[in-house]
């Protein structure tokens, strides 16, 4: 059974005497204890972030003190071991104190020697904690950063609701055009969870043929339906521990829903053809390009199935809602590409950089990283033609002509400002445009080149 995290103190001593009269000091102190009188099998019971300590005599049958402390520190090289001694076991106290013990007591000791140094071990063990949480956030962020690029407000906040969806046991329903980048959100919710050891299966629901999809799913015993000899395992049952993916989800049957939506409630599967009901820890993502809710209205997809999903959506923008985002994105694959293939980088000239801004991107990123690709190898920046309507690539106005170029001129001059320039005179070139008319422009919509992140904001 795993030790609970209220535990503060896991006490091991052979003497029962002994390990009670400590039990009591510790207790009459306000600390949870936790008394054994073996250390046995007590690393198996311990999570590697218990915030706890360990108190324990050295000279015990069966596993003594100091093979406890190195079966503990290949847990946690940071968890705090004490040590209890009698008279002659110094030498050996000494001995684990060079291997990593916090400290050790000599018998007979005082009780306030006792309780001095477990307060202090426990005041160790949550700044050590406390550090490596931020240490693990900061890494997720940095994680998220570079999968997700991007610095417009949507994708800022698409960031921050990953990571405070990652963290829980909530299954998410991502909302999202084609080639936004759905499984891109979905696996970075796996790999920044608890579960990230577990297994990620991702599965396309739209891509399964209708006479496949619950065998895919759920698995099947033998003699389910003619043709099935052996046992399969269903792609539930592999995600078992860890996140199963499944895309395009309103393309699934309803029967099939009836069956996703008793797994979501239950938690057990039930392969085709067995009457066994395998218990299962996973937790479902679930895609969709649809209005699901509409979809329910219209009877094609259910409806208590789409409240149990919608629990805690996540909606990706599309790139035409991202602004100079797309000028970042195109970069970031172009020079991957370039990167992968061997050949220089390509730089991306102003007119090509307002092309981008302008197109309307109906295949999202996917179309860009196509485009990016496609400039890497040198080949013409060629753009599909937007279906319908004005392709407006940045937040655009619905004024007038003037009003609409006064946003993308803005827009233009932010995405370059984006870039790494050593002066306003860089700037300027890289804009074509005179260094006073630049200055003014700035000024005019309230732009900044100190502002930037560039080094220096000279005319040089």
């Amino acid at each position: 059974m795993t030790i609970e995290n209220q535990i503060q103190v896991v006490l091991i001593d052979d003497d029962p005497h002994l390990r009670q009269a400590l039990c009591q000091t510790l207790d009459l102190a306000g600390l949870k204890v936790l008394p054994l009188g073996e250390a046995t099998g007590l690393t198996a019971r311990l999570s590697r972030d218990w915030p706890g300590v360990v108190v324990s005599d050295i000279r015990m049958p069966g596993m003594d003190g100091l093979e406890l402390l190195t079966e503990l520190h290949s847990l946690d090289p940071e968890l705090p071991v004490l040590l209890i001694t009698g008279h002659g076991d110094v030498p050996l106290a000494v001995q684990a104190m060079r291997a990593g013990a916090y400290d050790f007591l000599e018998k007979p000791f005082a009780s306030d020697a006792l309780l001095d140094s477990v307060r202090r071990a426990l005041s160790l063990r949550r700044l050590v904690l406390d550090n490596r949480s931020l240490r693990l956030a900061l890494s997720d962020r940095q994680q998220l950063s570079t999968r997700l690029v991007g610095q417009s407000a949507p994708m800022l906040r698409l960031r921050e609701q990953i990571g405070a969806l990652a963290a829980t046991r909530a299954d998410v329903l991502i909302l999202g055009e084609t080639g936004a980048g759905k499984e891109v959100v979905a696996r970075a919710l796996h790999d920044l969870s608890n579960r990230r050891t577990g297994p990620f299966v991702a599965i396309n629901a739209g891509a399964l043929a209708e006479s496949v999809v619950e065998s895919e799913l759920f698995g099947h015993e033998p003699g389910a339906f003619t043709g099935a000899q052996k046992r399969r395992i269903g792609k539930f049952e592999f995600a078992n521990g860890g996140t199963l993916f499944l895309d395009e989800i309103e393309s699934m049957s309803l029967d099939v829903q009836v069956k996703l939506l008793r797994l979501l409630q239950e938690r057990v599967v039930e392969r085709l053809g067995g009457n066994q009901q395998i218990p299962l820890d996973i937790r479902i993502i679930a895609a969709t390009k649809e209005d699901l809710r509409q979809s329910a209205d219209q009877g094609r997809f259910r409806a208590d199935l789409y409240y149990r999903l919608n629990v805690a959506p996540l909606r990706i923008p599309p790139l035409r809602e991202r602004g100079e985002d797309a000028l970042m994105l195109f970069q970031h694959f172009a020079d991957e590409a370039s990167s992968r293939h061997g050949l220089p980088l390509h730089e991306l000239q102003p007119g090509q950089r307002a092309m981008l801004l302008r197109h309307n991107w109906p295949g999202n990123v996917r179309e860009l990283q196509n485009v990016a690709e496609r400039f890497a190898l040198g080949l013409e920046l060629a753009l599909d033609s937007a279906p319908d309507g004005p392709a407006p690539g940045v937040p655009m106005s619905t004024g007038g002509l003037s009003e609409q170029v006064e946003h993308f001129e803005k827009a233009l001059i932010a995405a370059e400002l984006g870039r790494p320039h050593s002066s306003v005179r860089s700037l300027a070139e890289a804009l074509g445009v005179p260094r006073k008319t630049l200055h003014d422009k700035l000024r005019k919509h309230g732009l900044n080149f100190a502002d930037s992140g560039n080094a220096h904001a000279d005319d040089d």
